[in-house]
């Protein structure tokens, strides 16, 4: 059993990382936005889906042979910034047709939010983090990371529930196709934004 105090660590350092802007939030805000809150589940699904897997890569130790690939981080990196400018394309492209057929075509689905997660060097980093600080070698790892990871899952549904519900409840309010367009160019121009973040910070 963990204790009370790695507890309050834990959410201490989870709830500040998960809830902070970051990628991964301006994308479920964007979706939420675009798609609303149930149009969005696939793709929050699939995000979650895979901050599990890699609470589960990072807690059952495989995270120190990765670490030992200094490459590896550059690679998520750019493949990070690749995906960011896909989907600012996405979005781009979305602005330039109507609702119903740019919904159908760009809607992201589970796929993407594993793509999301996988390429997101934030992500990695603060699982990373958060198993490195967090476990216990004296205890037995595959309870403590089973733990850890189901925490971490409820942590994560709970802060990025507002980045959706808040995306559809400010940004869906508009519907007119002049106000769909300004929107496509905010959020791919958010998505540039962002992706020059990850490539020059």
């Amino acid at each position: 059993m963990i204790s009370a105090e790695v507890w309050v660590l834990f959410l201490g350092y989870t709830v500040p990382m998960v809830v902070s802007p970051g990628p991964g939030n301006t994308v479920l805000a964007t979706a939420g936005g675009r798609f609303g809150v149930r149009g969005t589940l696939p793709f929050w699904m699939g995000f979650e889906a895979a901050n599990v897997a890699l609470c589960l890569l990072y807690g059952i130790g495989l995270g120190r042979v990765l670490q030992g690939l200094p490459a590896l981080h550059q690679v998520l990196r750019w493949g990070s910034v690749v995906y960011l400018l896909y989907l600012a394309w996405g979005f781009f492209r979305a602005s330039a047709t109507s609702r119903e057929a740019s919904d159908a075509r760009t809607r992201l689905g589970f796929g993407e939010g594993l793509l999301a997660v996988a390429l997101n060097p934030k992500i990695h980093s603060m699982i990373l983090v958060m198993f490195s600080q967090l476990l216990d070698p004296a205890r037995g790892m595959f309870s403590q990371t089973a733990q850890l990871t189901a925490a971490f899952l409820v942590v994560c549904l709970a802060c990025h529930f507002p980045w959706i519900y808040g995306g559809k409840l400010i940004l869906g309010r508009f519907h007119s196709e002049r106000a769909l367009r300004i929107q496509g160019w905010t959020f791919g121009a958010c998505m540039i934004a962002v992706a020059a973040w990850v490539a020059f910070a």
